[in-house]
């Protein structure tokens, strides 16, 4: 059996097991049973005649060979979908650019950005999805996304380990902020003093706990340099939710610049002082290469966007 004689199907699978790094969560994604989804690799390994994976105790990688055949494979399934949006007479979306986001991005940035590139350049078609760091990463790797938006921290390590390594541009810089309910005393001042964030209630994002659970995962949304065990007495993945418990007045919540102009009534957002610095940076990645015109423009329309941010 010849690599060229492998499956559509077999390729997609291989490509979502690449992108998840388990078996399990491929399966789930594309509602196989990982048994079959077990088959479809081994039949295209068997056509490879090489593996194309390394199998962990807490995943999978993929090998050199893998890498080879994960770049032609993304290319043939892009392919064959592009031919049944055709076939289906969906209008054709070679400008179309994937474009994957860091959550809070998706408040201001995204929809500033994209409004903008419709205005100038309408023939782009932009497809967007909100993910975590690792899952953007991933999906670079597995040429599921042309363009993503990170969040980096100091000391701003490379996104990951592997070759060759992504290009990266750092549209903007920023400092955190504390978020703070606008009858708080705090909410008095121009800034918060880091000594006056002791003893707070915070309202923690993933990872946080509730007041009397156990201090596990890291605590979003609790100021980062805090030098003490936070009380957290809510905790909330959405950013409107946490944002509207502090208008209500249950806590106190960390929040990045992209986010100061979209808080509701009733939320002061001030800048900390003393202690550490807490920066960000926001980056836009994609892999190496000469990027699409389309692809030039999205990124074009980012950067001024986060410029106003």
């Amino acid at each position: 059996m010849a690599l060229g004689d492998a499956s559509l199907v077999s390729l997609r699978v291989f490509r979502e097991v690449a992108e998840r790094g388990t078996l399990t969560a491929a399966a789930a994604a594309l509602g196989y049973t990982e048994s079959g989804v077990s088959r479809q690799i081994a039949s295209l390994e068997r056509a490879a005649g090489t593996p194309l994976l390394e199998r962990h105790h807490n995943g999978v990688s993929t090998t050199q060979a893998g890498q080879i055949v994960l770049h032609h494979a993304a290319a043939t399934v892009d392919q064959m979908d592009a031919a049944a949006r055709e076939v289906a007479g969906i209008p054709d979306e070679a400008g179309t650019v994937r474009l994957g986001w860091f959550p809070s991005a998706g408040v201001l940035l995204v929809p500033r950005a994209l409004s903008a590139l419709r205005d100038k350049h309408p023939a782009i078609t932009v497809i967007s999805c909100e993910e975590s760091t690792p899952r953007l990463v991933r999906a670079l790797r597995t040429f599921k996304l042309d363009l993503v938006l990170l969040v980096s921290m100091p000391p701003y390590h490379p996104l990951d380990t592997e070759t060759p390594a992504l290009a990266t541009q750092t549209l903007t810089e920023h400092s955190c902020r504390i978020a703070v309910p606008a009858t708080h005393p705090l909410a008095r001042g121009d800034y918060v003093d880091v000594t006056d964030l002791h003893g707070q209630p915070w309202i923690s994002g993933r990872g946080g706990i509730v007041r009397g659970g156990p201090a596990e995962g890291p605590q979003l949304g609790v100021w980062p340099g805090l030098d003490e065990r936070p009380e957290i007495t809510h905790a909330a993945r959405d950013w409107l939710a946490k944002l509207h418990l502090v208008a209500a007045g249950f806590g106190l919540t960390t929040i990045p610049a992209v986010l100061q102009d979209a808080v509701p009534p009733g939320v002061r957002v001030l800048p900390v002082r003393g202690g550490q610095s807490e920066q960000r940076r926001i980056l836009l990645a994609r892999l190496p290469g000469d990027p699409s015109e389309p692809v030039i423009r999205v990124a074009e329309a980012l950067r001024t966007a986060a410029l106003t941010i």
